[in-house]
């Protein structure tokens, strides 16, 4: 096999303009995010938004969120390491919104929270921070202010780790620099109304740490890197006692949410329907089971489903329903609070639940995700992370011990992961 030689002479002009940008970095670019400027300098690391651009919104902690992916890429044939990332104000790089080293980024110990953000592609665990030569990793970036009079008007990001100082030399060295002005979307986030109705719904998988679903759900679709559950929720209920089912676990009937009244969450038109997906056996997650495994397709991993156009480009989808219970057919139109079907366990789904999100277009895998608000709701407390970690795949045991002695009303704010909410 023979290799290509690059001509001698256009190797050292590459070279030199190299070493010239690498000594001189006084010159700047303007970039479109508002008030950003990026000092010119050779970037070994380069990092790549994912998605649209961020939207903030209020969780029920009462703070504003962020939070948005970052595709990273050592674009040399050395080795780098990123050693951390800062979020920075783009009109002044020395203020610091959000800072992520350590442990933050990669930690074997720990399976979810603020740890493990810089993830193999498309989000698998990593043990070491080096980025090997012309290899990707994804960074997940979140972070909260108490007000949206803190949030900047843009973003940059700041590297720091090691890598190529210059095209022109093979030794690694340390690197810094700023890079990715980000502006925020100029969107107004969606308000709408619960999809389910009743007490003791927690948002499971819901935003915005890492380690569970649907925060690190990457794929790689229709030739690109893409996200479309960031905010989504599976809804699941307990009863009083904080428990998932009562009596036989291996009966989907058996389960407190089982059948339960799907809700359109705004007046809307369906856009597709998928029905006729038989139920799984609880406990037992298709993905995990070979022979079911093969029967999974893009089409059918989120079993029976409707989408809804709410318009303004925003779109309702909802899963897992029950065989036979969707009541609409794509191009019915449906008014807020309409049933459109009954909750179950179908597609790829181990126990009854609604996988529920908002996205920018009609395609489950191709659109991005949105962030939401709900209208009105009770607050009821927190289910403990460690409890849902430790359950088995018939989610045993009971989750409300983390509830208020008395439920608090909101307005206006998504439940964040594990929130504990009464929707009266």
């Amino acid at each position: 096999m023979t290799s290509r030689r690059v001509p001698a002479l256009f190797v050292s002009l590459v070279a030199a303009v190299a070493l010239l940008a690498a000594g001189c970095a006084t010159a700047a670019t303007t970039a479109s995010a508002p008030g950003a400027r990026v000092p010119d300098s050779f970037t070994p690391l380069t990092l790549t938004p994912i998605g649209n651009p961020p939207l903030p919104f209020r969780g029920t902690d009462g703070r504003y969120h962020v939070a948005y992916d970052l595709q990273l890429t050592n674009a040399t044939q050395v080795p780098a390491s990123l050693d951390a990332i800062d979020v920075v104000d783009a009109a002044d790089p020395t203020r610091i919104v959000a800072s992520f080293s350590g442990t933050a980024l990669i930690d074997p110990t720990c399976t979810f929270g603020d740890c493990n953000r810089l993830r193999n592609l498309p989000a698998g665990y990593l043990d070491t921070a080096t980025v090997p030569p012309q290899e990707s990793r994804a960074v997940f970036i979140d972070f909260a202010v108490d007000s949206l009079d803190q949030m900047p008007d843009a973003l940059l990001h700041r590297i720091a780790g090691t890598g190529a100082v210059s095209p022109a030399f093979g030794a690694p060295g340390p690197i810094e620099y700023l890079t990715t002005p980000l502006a925020f979307s100029t969107r107004t986030v969606p308000v709408i109304a619960p999809p389910v109705r009743g007490d003791n719904w927690i948002a499971l998988n819901g935003c915005c740490e890492p380690g569970f679903p649907h925060r690190s759900s990457l794929m790689s679709v229709n030739g690109k890197l893409n996200n479309s559950q960031r905010f989504a929720i599976d809804w699941k209920r307990t009863d009083d006692e904080g428990e998932f089912y009562a009596g036989d676990k291996t009966r989907n009937e058996s389960y407190i949410d089982y059948g339960a009244d799907i809700l359109a969450v705004a007046d809307g038109t369906v856009v597709s329907v998928l029905d006729g997906m038989a139920a799984n056996a609880p406990g037992v997650l298709p993905a995990h089971d070979p022979a079911l495994a093969a029967k999974l397709t893009v089409e059918n991993v989120d079993g029976n489903h409707v989408v809804l156009d709410l318009g303004d480009g925003v779109y309702a989808m909802y899963a897992h329903m029950i065989s036979g219970s969707i009541t609409v057919k794509p191009g019915d139109t449906v008014t807020a609070g309409q049933v459109l079907g009954h909750l179950g366990n179908t597609g790829n789904a181990n126990a009854s639940h609604l996988h529920f999100q908002l996205m920018d277009g009609p395609s489950l895998l191709n659109a991005d995700s949105l962030p939401y608000e709900l209208t009105s709701f009770d607050y009821d407390g927190q289910v403990s992370p460690q409890s849902i970690a430790d359950a088995d795949d018939y989610l045993s045991g009971t989750f409300l011990a983390g509830a208020l002695p008395k439920a608090q009303a909101r307005t206006n704010q998504l439940p964040l992961n594990l929130a504990i909410i009464d929707f009266r």
